[in-house]
């Protein structure tokens, strides 16, 4: 029999289960049963959690036919509890590290209480984290366990399930349950302090409750929080039956108008229809179960405010609290529109033409598209939009570049110069808006607007609020504003569960995710077998050439252009059959070449597309670039440049050591990048090795239908459209130009 039975419900957490669950089974104490609770979650968790339990036998997997909601699934894995007490985790939030070996430790020394009450800090998405302000109260001076009427205080704490270690035994005994819907910790809570013949505290943080930017409960606008009536009905039926407890009603039903005031007053929780109704009803239950406050329990003193709003929301007085409350909250918006002011008269009148156009009805038949901050047509939306045009001939399409680029776009779409007033016009009005990075910060999405975010790679490196604490890498990131963007995405297209996982955690907000693989790399699949010849030719390629892409992304921790191989060594070594096409990073696009001129060395830096260049290839090295996930789908040969790993990973940051799960052979120096090669190992068998399991957990998608897939549910409103979860055996890439000439023949 185990110490703790730690249950873990899990719902639309799979950005965050990983984390939680790691946080439990890497405890100092291992004397644990890890019970996770997938309650039908319709994301990632039940299969996150079947691999934790494929990989440790403490891991039993619990998975529900139907989402039931948080109180049920934690009787669910209450009813396999084995262990002697049993701690509740939510699938979002984390134990600290060695905080189960202090639960035990503090349960041993106060003689194992019924209930232990220990502390929390919430972690923000901002990366801040703050202790519970009402720590004092869980001093271990005085008696080492005691009933709760001599530290009534501890009632007022948050009423959650999460920060306390209960003795089976003892929730047997009483018969603790939790209930439906939302707030299911309140009818459970009351119950367990009031019942406990022994209650401990412990002054030690051990939970992280993460205060998610959207998602959680507490973000969401819904009538379900109504149901926090029902929880309190559930409290004080309870008391009804213990005449005992009958002292703790008027500190139940002041902790009750406090906890209904709070949810009042945050806008994020009630949407605006149901706020009356709230009201009547919270007036309603503290008339209903308001008593004399007799001998005994006696409710913590409040503010005189706080009396106040309690007594006109018991007498139903909404209008006069919420005028109290508008007081309170003051007047400290004014002039904030004025800040930063339009440049120019130009500018004013384009910005006033806008506020115009979104007045005017939006033309549903017209989609915008962009990519990479107004270049030319590649990219995710540029594989979208060719789709689109042929599924729906009738959907007009307009592309976002600068006057250079123009020449990119196909003749049926109309270019748009970005600034222009055709520009802002098509803003305020388009139907649909696609990018792979940002749109105007002045864009404000107008409902009926729909905004598809299709990403430029699967990350290595770290993005979003992954990088807080890395100020080498974003010197001077604007966090909130990336998340004002995100926050008007309705779509977020991805590429592997990977990406998923990582974009739902480093950008938060209500998007809804694809994961329908990349459209650019449809044409891997599309392809015909002389296309690599044909695009040779058009480069330039030697004819009978072993061509290498060499395509390196750029560093954080360099101004410069990051160091390259002797490109001409590296051809004198390998022998005259190689070729070698040098992509430069965007950053760098307008440098001139740090490299020697040679016949077999192309610069193909403004190729305006690099799927092509994957296609004249037979070969990429690269180091860090998220192109190797791209042509991972192309089953080609893959080889890793790391020189400055440590240098790299040190400013950036990495989501994993790309030196133990690389795509291929990897080279620490220019003489082993030589040898991969000269030796043959670049496309041995070791090599296909690694590179079909990089392929099967990042191109799982990559079957040649992606843009299919996204244009028939963003645009044709088909919610199931095709195969979403594609085997990478499921298409055939685009062979290269044939099989590669021996090596130095």
């Amino acid at each position: 029999m185990p110490r703790f039975s730690v249950i873990v419900p899990a719902y639309k957490v799979q950005a965050y289960l990983q984390e939680g669950l790691d946080s439990v089974l890497s405890q100092s104490y291992p004397d644990l049963e890890l019970i996770a609770v997938d309650d039908a979650s319709p994301d990632a968790c039940g299969r996150i959690i079947d691999e934790y339990a494929a990989r440790d036998p403490r891991v039993t997997p619990v998975h529900l036919a139907h989402n039931a909601g948080l109180g049920p699934a934690r009787n669910a894995g209450l009813a396999r509890a084995r262990g002697d007490y049993v701690v509740f985790l939510d699938g979002d939030d984390t134990l600290t590290p060695g905080a189960l070996r202090a639960i035990a430790d503090r349960l041993k020394a106060t003689g194992s209480p019924d209930v232990l009450v220990y502390d929390y800090a919430r972690t923000f998405w901002t990366g801040e984290t703050t202790r519970n302000r009402l720590a004092h109260r869980l001093r271990e001076d005085g008696p080492a366990s005691f009933r709760l009427t001599d530290r009534p205080a501890l009632l007022g704490m948050l009423t959650v399930v999460w920060n306390k270690a209960y003795r089976r035994e003892f929730v047997e005994r009483e018969g603790l349950s939790f209930p439906p819907g939302f707030y299911e910790d309140t009818p459970w809570t009351y119950p367990a302090l009031l019942a406990a013949e022994s209650v401990a505290v412990l002054d030690r943080v051990c939970v992280h409750y993460r205060q998610r930017r959207t998602g959680s409960i507490l973000t969401t606008s819904s009538r379900r929080h109504l149901d926090i009536f029902d929880q309190y009905d559930r409290v004080f039926a309870h008391l009804g039956t213990r005449p005992e407890l009958d002292r703790w009603r008027p500190v139940v039903h002041r902790r009750m108008a406090g906890h209904f005031c709070a949810l009042y007053a945050d806008p994020r929780r009630l949407p605006r229809a149901s706020r009356p109704e709230f009201f009547r009803r919270a007036a309603a239950s503290l008339r209903r179960y308001r008593v004399p406050v007799r001998s005994g329990a006696r409710p913590v003193s409040l503010s005189r405010t706080d009396r106040v709003r309690h007594t006109l929301m018991r007498y139903g007085v909404r209008r006069t609290y919420g005028l109290l409350s508008a007081l309170r909250a003051g007047a400290v918006r004014l002039g904030r529109g004025a800040a930063g002011g339009l440049r120019g008269l130009r500018e004013a009148a384009l910005r006033c033409h806008y506020r115009i156009q979104r007045l005017l009805p939006l033309r549903p038949g017209l989609a915008v598209f962009s990519a990479y901050w107004h270049g030319g047509y590649a990219c995710n939306p540029a594989a979208i939009e060719a789709k689109l045009r042929e599924l729906s001939p009738g959907t007009r399409t307009a592309w976002i570049c600068d006057p250079a680029h123009a020449a990119t776009l196909p003749k049926e779409t109309a270019a748009l110069r970005p600034g222009s007033a055709a520009y802002w016009t098509a803003l305020a009005r388009a139907g649909y808006l696609v990018t792979n990075v940002n749109f105007d910060r002045a864009l404000v999405k107008r409902r009926g607007q729909i905004l598809l975010q299709t990403q430029h790679g699967t990350p290595l490196k770290r993005v979003g609020l992954d990088l807080q604490d890395r100020p080498a890498a974003t010197p001077t990131a604007d966090f909130a504003g990336l998340l004002r963007g995100a926050d008007q995405w309705d779509y977020l297209l991805s590429a592997n569960r990977h990406s998923t996982l990582v974009w739902e955690k480093a950008l938060p907000s209500s998007y809804t995710t694809l994961e329908y693989g990349y459209p650019r790399n449809d044409v891997f699949h599309r392809a015909g077998p002389g296309a690599a010849l044909e695009l040779r030719a058009r480069l330039g390629v030697p004819a009978g050439s072993t061509v290498i892409l060499y395509a390196p992304t750029h560093r954080d921790y360099r101004r410069s252009r990051p160091r390259h191989p002797d490109f001409e060594r590296v051809l004198r070594d390998l022998g005259p059959r190689f070729t070698i096409l040098v992509r430069s990073h965007l950053t760098y696009a307008d440098a001139p070449p740090t490299w020697e001129r040679h016949p077999r060395l192309l610069d193909v830096t403004s190729h305006p597309s690099v799927e092509e260049l994957c296609l004249a290839s037979d070969a990429l090295v690269t180091d860090y670039s998220s192109l190797m996930f791209d042509y991972a789908a192309l089953d080609r040969p893959i080889v890793i440049h790391a020189d400055d790993w440590e240098a790299y990973e040190a400013s950036r940051g990495t989501y994993f050591d790309l030196r133990a799960f690389p795509p291929g052979a990897i080279a620490r120096t220019e003489d082993e990048l030589v040898d991969i090669f000269a030796t043959g190992h670049w496309r041995g068998s070791r090599s296909s090795q690694l590179r079909a399991a990089f392929r099967s957990r990042f191109c799982p998608h990559d079957d040649g239908h992606a843009a299919e897939r996204v244009v028939r549910h963003v645009f044709l409103r088909d919610p199931a459209p095709g195969r979403d979860n594609a085997s990478p055996t499921g298409g055939t890439p685009s062979p290269a130009s044939g099989t590669p000439s021996p090596v130095g023949v």
